[in-house]
């Protein structure tokens, strides 16, 4: 059920860069409202307000509209005319096909001074003898009643007859009303009712999704392989199932119910458990263990045309969960595995996605080799050093030789003998010499 909230108001004011204090127009049509809330707060300049086809049993918070000029509640749950008082601008009020039992509530619309126009065809009161007549001569300030133009003559003469339809129109109102309590009665049985039956159906074992996985259902706690059931069973249940919810569905729609509001929210609740169905539309699957290649091979029936963008593909060593736009699958594995040699791909005949997921400490046939571990890589060089403490490595010695070594000469000093440096021959400058400068002050060179 929806409900009036500040995003649903801005996506609706596009017109108006989204900003809603200053809105004067707001279409909330069609959006399964059931209560009238928030607008006059949030919307104080509001001129035009669309609220057709929704679920709105009570005219209320709209009292501050001060500037409010048409409001439409046409196709809705309404029972009675009431708080409209505040809105002086009125000019159009819109009531078409509701549930108006109460005519003699439209005497409040008495101060509504520049309503003009007023809709209340396909309401009970419309089936009133003297209808228009009373609502003529009750609110003398309209000129359109149900998109016919008012005329001096019909005023007058409702006015002047006043009297007797006005009794005319009490008598009726508390026949309806004492059949309209009766009606609310039944829908309470009738609710309460269903409301047993679902809890009967929720109480029966695997109702909740154990005997197969939906997309969306909860993560099973084990799940083994011998388990799982034959894609022949699986399509067979499938189909019965199908075939159940379409029988409930035709025999809703065929079944004679009365218009009252109750009727109207038993249908809406009837359509939104069959759009949440469809958005919860199962997947059939098949988990093999192909011993051959040591694997786990996941075949999910995803939508042949569905883009692959839209699948995210999540493997941890105990389960898989795949998520198709956005909506989970989860299946828990008969054996470990490793995520990270596992792959996925599509099948270019049907578009299912196959998964296979090779086993823990297991080789795949046809694939290469895994790397080892890091442990068994340190157990290995552990072993090695073992073996080697075990076989120690023995000096041979000459068995002629049985004289210990002389210790003090093993390690033999070189002598070292001085080296002659070559004395090298003396350049005395001769006067030859063009650079030669003879200084007297300077001593001879001996």
């Amino acid at each position: 059920m929806g409900r009036i909230t500040e995003d649903l108001i801005r996506r609706n004011a596009e017109h108006n860069d989204c900003v809603i204090f200053s809105l004067e127009e707001l279409s909330l049509h069609q959006q399964e409202i059931e209560r009238l809330e928030h607008i006059d707060k949030w919307c104080r300049d509001l001129k035009i307000l669309y609220l057709q086809n929704n679920l709105i049993g009570k005219i209320e918070n709209v009292s501050k509209l001060k500037k409010l000029e048409y409001l439409n509640l046409a196709l809705n749950n309404i029972e009675k005319v009431e708080n409209l008082e505040g809105c002086e601008g009125l000019t159009k009020l819109d009531l078409t096909i509701n549930f108006i039992g109460e005519l003699s509530s439209i005497k409040t619309l008495r101060h509504n001074i520049h309503l003009k126009e007023l809709f209340l065809m396909g309401n009970p009161c419309a089936d009133f003898d003297g209808y228009r007549q009373f609502v003529v001569a009750t609110l003398q300030q309209l000129k359109w009643l149900d998109g016919k133009e008012i005329e001096r003559s019909e005023r007058i003469q409702a006015l002047q007859n006043f009297p007797v339809i006005e009794q005319q129109i009490r008598e009726q109102e508390k026949a309806y009303c004492l059949k309209r309590a009766k009606d609310k009665e039944e829908a309470q049985r009738k609710l309460q009712e269903d409301a047993d039956e679902g809890k009967k159906e929720r109480s029966q074992p695997g109702f909740d999704g154990r005997w197969y996985t939906d997309i969306g259902a909860p993560l099973p706690s084990s799940v083994e392989s011998k388990d799982l059931q034959a894609p022949e069973i699986q399509e067979g249940e499938c189909n019965r199932k199908k075939v159940e919810d379409e029988e409930d569905d035709l025999e809703f729609w065929n079944k004679p119910s009365l218009f009252t509001p109750e009727s109207r929210l038993e249908t809406l609740r009837h359509m939104e458990k069959q759009r949440k169905a469809q958005e919860k539309l199962r997947l059939d699957f098949s988990l093999k263990d192909d011993e051959k290649r040591k694997q786990v091979v996941l075949d999910l029936a995803v939508y042949r045309y569905l883009d692959t963008s839209l699948i995210d593909v999540d493997v941890r060593p105990t389960y898989v969960r795949v998520l198709v736009k956005g909506k989970p699958f989860q299946l828990v594995l008969p054996a470990e595995v490793k995520p990270d040699s596992s792959s996925a791909k599509r099948s270019q005949t049907t578009g299912h996605l196959v998964i296979c997921m090779p086993k823990v400490d297991e080789v795949i046939t046809g694939c290469p080799p895994a790397s080892k571990p890091v442990a068994s890589t340190l157990d290995s060089s552990r072993e090695r050093k073992t073996e080697r403490s075990r076989h120690t490595e023995k000096l041979e010695v000459d068995p002629s030789k049985h004289s210990f070594p002389d210790v003090a000469n093993i390690v033999q000093e070189k002598k070292h003998t001085p080296r002659r440096v070559r004395s090298e021959p003396k350049i005395t400058p001769t006067e030859e010499d063009p650079d030669f400068e003879d200084n007297p002050e300077v001593p001879p060179l001996i």
